[in-house]
């Protein structure tokens, strides 16, 4: 069994009187411990799909379904449940408390765990950060940290909860170049050490070369899905109209 997957899924909304078709058709298979990019021009789906996959939207039309669980049919309350026990997610903006430590906001999702003690949410914290390369800035404050670092905290305030899955809405939108280098290598040696499955939204195609695998959408169609980075940008560029 595929850790997801997608059967014909769409995504419409309306727009005032004009209806929006977000995605249209999606049908896909990610194995547990895949890289996966999703890439595509600005309306095209990927964030949406993104939601998606994320149990943060429901699909209006088709089946996904989570580890064997079908999400469609699950109410806002079942899918904040399956967020909190399957799924981390870093996004552009860092989103962590200003006035409060590296340690403390990576415990911040431990406290809403039953069953942990103060002193195992700290050490798991601890650890965490270690694991990202923080393990000499658990006592700064987001202010006293530079973005890369901000975004490490990000990530393991992410693993906080051990998710099978690791989502990453443009995590280098908002870092200059060698340090989103360093981040996606984090991305990818978390990939490959624990074999985590990681999904990233991005519009930077480094980034995309990092991932094994590269979902192109259009309009919101899949028009490529390849490990070929070469042929997801020639589908990237390609006018709709050579489809």
């Amino acid at each position: 069994m595929s850790l997801i997957e997608l059967r014909d899924v769409g995504r419409s909304y309306n727009l005032g009187e004009v209806e929006v078709h977000a995605l249209r058709g999606v049908t896909l298979h990610i194995e547990r411990g895949e890289y996966v990019a999703l890439i595509g021009p600005s309306g095209s789906g990927k964030s949406t799909l993104m939601n998606t996959l994320g149990c943060l939207d429901r699909p209006t039309q088709g089946s996904y379904l989570l580890d064997g669980e079908e999400i469609v049919t699950m109410s806002r309350d079942q899918r904040a449940a399956i967020r909190n026990r399957q799924l981390g997610f870093v996004f552009q903006n860092f989103n962590l408390l200003n006035r409060t430590s590296a340690v403390e906001n990576v415990e911040l999702p431990l406290m809403y765990k039953r069953g942990i003690s103060s002193r195992q949410r700290r050490q798991t914290a601890i650890d965490l950060l270690g694991k990202v390369g923080l393990g000499d800035r658990l006592y700064h404050h987001s202010s006293q940290l530079s973005g890369g670092q901000q975004q490490r905290v990000a990530i393991a305030r992410a693993l906080s909860n051990s998710p099978s899955i690791l989502m990453g809405d443009e995590p280098t939108g908002n870092l200059d170049s060698k340090t989103s280098r360093e981040v996606i290598g984090l991305f990818r040696e978390l990939n490959e050490s624990q074999g985590l499955t990681v999904i990233l939204v991005t519009h930077d195609p480094a980034v995309a070369r990092n991932a094994r695998r590269k979902i192109v959408l259009r309009d919101g169609y899949v028009v490529e899905d390849t490990a070929d980075i070469d042929r997801a940008l020639a589908a990237l560029h390609r006018e709709p109209d050579q489809e």
